[in-house]
């Protein structure tokens, strides 16, 4: 696990290697145990490492025997051994015992084929010096970022837009249209992030860039390749069993020891069972739950299961305001805006972890793969009213977080007269799916392609590299992937139930009756801490940052500090206020600024005193 970063340059220019430094220094965190530069003709690559797998031999950039070939690669290919096995057959033979060096053998061996039969969750720059390109390729869910940009004579790109914005002579305009994607869906997706100019590599996509900057789009993998099956249960049962335990095999690769994220929910109680049944060992585990609130968690629930597989368990209660304390420091990692109340349990637990470990498991990915959200089956009077109502996605994904009252109160002139629909990310989605699938595979594959790479994966990424730590994601294998798409409804949703299949083939592995609660969710209790003294200052803040000032109506927020403190909503507005002003002075007003860990969050929303 590591951060990258670099240049291509036009017209035979040759990259500063100042520029590379500048962006290997804002991917520290991401790799604190080696770093390194490497320059071959208009092509510059930069890398921080996290040592997993080689220890000893693993640095980079990594060069070809014949100079031909250099990469830098963020993540993990787990099926390394196996391709080895096969390329030693073709004579090609690793020099390492990093996985990352077969990215090398496999394009040597291959070409980009070659690539396509990776396994892991990985984003990597190969430069081809022989061939004139550049090629920047992103695991097929999304689960490591790259993101990159186009100036007049170059092209940039970067495991986090931080490291970007330290090469850029001027931060880019914030583009509306993703503005107003974060504040009503919480995240943006796509394409294009909130800085103009400034895009992602998406998921299963590789760009191929030539010496004249020309960039051409390839797309090596998709979840619309899924085809539904007519599939028994007992068949069912046996297939997810050989490609679960598959993933886990490949998943459980590492040079270091790993520890496990415990919730209480069904994918990390069913992963804990997993890496147990596995040989795991005695694993520290670790979950996180509130103190002084009546909101309920799962932390006594997940103590109890790490106690029951004997797990070595870390479990930590804090405060609400010890909660918020982490509100800077997450909006400096995520990059990204993402309205997320989890990253604020996560950044903690991921600090707990890295202070002993630098692998933790997660079960990300179980709820979209086997379908266990509750927007996945609502009741049909509702699926139907929503559908007239709302038409381009058959009625889902169509609340926005903002409400209207509040939209028409404090959006400014340009979020108000932008011309990019809200919903538009989630109807393309729905629109792409063969006619032949089912409103709840489309379901499943809206999110895999907007919510789970855009929000969910930046949290398990970002919040968790900010402290060096890997964080694996076992339900994400495109194997299990696939065959979940491909189900049967009724092998998914049973009894107004989801992730039915992935229960019954779980439960003889877990204590009984523990599968059989229904799905709470970890819900952080933000309105305990927007109380009314906590409100009246935000307020006042709010109107002094220069974010707040250009983009929304600041002199109305006073109306929505009001209602806050008269108990009539606007704890979600509020709160998104406070999070774009906090982001927007630590990337646009004070770039390189870095929040500790832990700090007052009202301090950060405006400069000054």
């Amino acid at each position: 696990m590591c951060g990258l970063a670099g240049l291509i340059l036009a017209d035979g220019a040759r990259p500063d290697t100042g520029d590379l430094h500048r962006m290997a220094a804002a991917l520290a965190h991401r790799g604190p145990d080696d770093r390194g530069i490497h320059c071959s003709g208009p092509v510059g690559l930069a890398q921080t490492r996290l040592a997993i797998i080689g220890l000893a031999d693993g640095h980079q950039p990594m060069v070809s025997d014949d100079g031909r070939l250099a990469l830098v690669a963020n993540g993990e290919i787990y099926n390394y051994l196996e391709l080895n096995r096969e390329l030693a057959v073709e004579g090609v033979v690793p020099r390492t015992g990093s996985d990352s060096e077969t990215i090398l053998l496999a394009y040597t061996a291959y070409g980009l084929p070659g690539l396509e039969r990776l396994r892991g969750m990985y984003a990597f720059a190969l430069h081809d010096a022989s061939a004139q390109r550049l090629i920047l390729w992103r695991d097929r869910l999304g689960i490591k970022p790259l993101f990159w940009v186009r100036l007049p004579d170059r092209i940039a790109f970067a495991s986090e837009i931080k490291a970007l914005l330290a090469i850029l002579p001027r931060t880019p305009p914030i583009a509306p249209g993703a503005l107003r994607q974060f504040l009503e869906n919480q995240f943006t997706t796509g394409r294009d992030t909130v800085f103009e100019g400034i895009q992602r590599v998406l998921p299963g996509e590789a760009l191929l860039i030539d010496h004249r900057l020309q960039v051409t789009h390839h797309r090596h993998w998709s979840p619309l390749a899924a085809t539904p099956r007519d599939i028994s249960a007992d068949e069912a049962r046996r297939e997810l069993d050989r490609r679960i335990r598959a993933s886990l095999t490949e998943h459980m690769r590492a040079d270091v020891p790993f520890g496990l994220f415990l919730s209480g929910g069904v994918d990390s109680a069913v992963l804990a069972a997993l890496l147990k049944a596995h040989g795991a060992g005695r694993i520290k585990s670790f979950s996180v739950g509130f103190e002084g609130t009546t909101m309920a968690d799962e932390l006594e629930q997940a103590t109890g299961l790490a106690t029951h597989l004997g797990f070595d368990h870390r479990p930590l209660r804090l405060s609400v305001p010890r909660f918020m304390q982490r509100l800077p420091h997450s909006i400096w990692a995520a990059d990204e805006l993402m309205r997320d109340y989890a990253c604020l349990p996560t950044s903690l637990l991921a600090e707990a972890a890295g202070s002993e470990l630098k692998v933790v498991f997660s079960g990300e990915g179980g709820d979209e793969v086997f379908a266990g959200y509750g927007r996945y089956r609502p009741a049909l009077p509702e699926r139907l009213y929503k559908r007239l109502r709302y038409p381009g996605s058959g009625g889902f994904r169509v609340r926005g977080q903002w409400h209207r009252h509040w939209r028409r109160q404090l959006f400014g002139a340009a979020l108000t007269a932008s011309p990019t629909p809200d919903r538009a990310p989630f109807v393309a989605a729905w629109q792409a799916t063969p006619s032949c699938w089912s409103d709840l595979q489309r379901r499943q594959y809206t999110d895999l392609v907007t919510a789970l790479p855009d929000n969910l994966l930046v949290k398990t990424d970002r919040l968790l590299m900010a402290f060096g730590v890997e964080g694996r994601v076992p339900f994400l294998d495109h194997r299990v992937v696939e065959f979940g798409l491909s189900l049967p409804d009724g092998l998914k949703v049973r009894h107004g139930q989801g992730k039915w299949l992935l229960r019954e083939w779980a439960r003889p592995l877990l204590p009984p009756g523990y599968l059989d609660r229904p799905k709470r969710g970890f819900h952080v209790p933000v309105g305990a801490w927007l109380t009314a003294e906590v409100a009246t200052r935000a307020g006042q803040l709010l109107r002094r940052n220069p974010g707040v000032r250009e983009w929304f109506r600041s002199e109305r927020i006073a109306s929505l500090v009001a209602a806050r403190r008269a108990g009539r909503g606007g704890d979600r507005e509020l709160f998104g206020l406070i999070q774009f002003a906090i982001w927007h002075r630590l990337f646009v007003d004070e770039p390189g600024l870095t929040p500790a860990p832990d700090e007052d969050p009202l301090a950060w929303i405006a400069a000054g005193p």
